[in-house]
């Protein structure tokens, strides 16, 4: 008896996922859950420089400034609650500081245009087709910074908005990097302050925009939101919000990913970082015990090894 209907996967032919790879991950909440596995067994990675990130057109406009060089000024700053703020970027990056936030914002733009040139894979994770348009500027913002309701327009993007901006996103991505792999996701997670029926639209609009814009050669789509929608389609697997995929959720989705993206020696050198993660996290009952110190030292030629075959990870 089959009990659970199965997205049906193909594996990447192509330009798989290895430990040499160089990926950045862009986008929503989700995009730092699949982030925070690829920091665990050791990728090189990095994640939203700007904070999260929920619509294209924050996406786009991130890429656009970090390719162009932008430099910030107090102008592209907002006073806010005691704090500066960029509509550019997530509150995570705000400060009490202007200085502060704007030597952040400009060494941020900068080291993401490097990573962008260097990456070979970049993973986009759209959240919501729905946007805030600043009415005093009349800008798409990225973050509304909790600014009163009244000073933004909300409005939903077309289709051919997102596959405008999303065709955008390809274009400055292949000039400063022509081997990067593009790979589209929509989050699992429901926006449903939206509304239940708006983010169905919502979700829909954004899949529909990722399809038009799709390239057997360079972009791809990864099934995240219907892997959660069909195969998971049980509220055990979401968090105490009935919003958010829980860490069953997660960890299922992103096992999926592994199988359809990474290497058979990625898998392979995974199962030795985990090795190596869950013996540094252990808490010995007699930490002076020989066997304890024994166990130790077996650890550390663990983690020589696979220093010596990947300078880069550490522990």
């Amino acid at each position: 008896m089959n009990l659970q209907t199965k997205i049906p996967l193909k594996k990447a032919s192509n330009n798989l996922v290895c430990f040499e790879s160089k990926l950045i991950l862009l986008g929503s909440c989700f995009s730092e859950n699949i982030g925070d596995k690829l920091n665990y067994f050791k990728f090189q990675s990095n994640q939203n420089p700007f904070g999260i990130l929920f619509h294209p057109k924050a996406i786009e406009n991130l890429i656009t400034n970090a390719i162009n060089e932008k430099e910030y000024t107090e102008t592209d700053l907002i006073f806010q609650n005691e704090r500066w703020h960029s509509f550019d970027a997530h509150s995570s990056l705000s400060t009490t500081n202007k200085n502060e936030i704007l030597n952040n914002l400009n060494a941020v733009i900068s080291s993401t245009k490097k990573e962008l040139e260097e990456a070979t894979h970049i993973i986009i994770t759209l959240g919501t087709a729905w946007v805030y348009r600043f009415i005093e500027t009349d800008k798409i913002v990225a973050n509304c910074h909790k600014i009163p309701q009244k000073k933004f327009l909300k409005e939903l993007l077309s289709v051919d908005e997102i596959t405008e901006s999303l065709e955008a996103i390809i274009v400055l991505l292949k000039s400063i990097n022509k081997r990067l792999n593009i790979i589209f996701t929509v989050s699992p997670v429901r926006h449903l302050k939206d509304g239940f029926t708006e983010n169905t639209q919502s979700k829909a609009h954004l899949i529909t925009a990722i399809h038009n814009v799709l390239n057997d050669d360079y972009v791809f789509y990864f099934p995240s939101y219907e892997i959660m929608m069909d195969e998971l389609r049980d509220y055990r697997f979401y968090a105490e919000d009935m919003v958010h995929p829980n860490k069953t959720a997660i960890n299922y989705i992103w096992e999926k990913f592994v199988a359809t993206w990474f290497s058979e020696e990625a898998t392979l050198t995974m199962k030795e970082v985990e090795i190596i993660q869950k013996g540094i996290s252990h808490r010995p009952f007699n930490p002076n015990s020989i066997q304890h110190q024994q166990f130790l030292k077996n650890l550390e030629v663990k983690k020589d090894k696979l220093n010596t075959q990947f300078s880069f990870i550490t522990f």
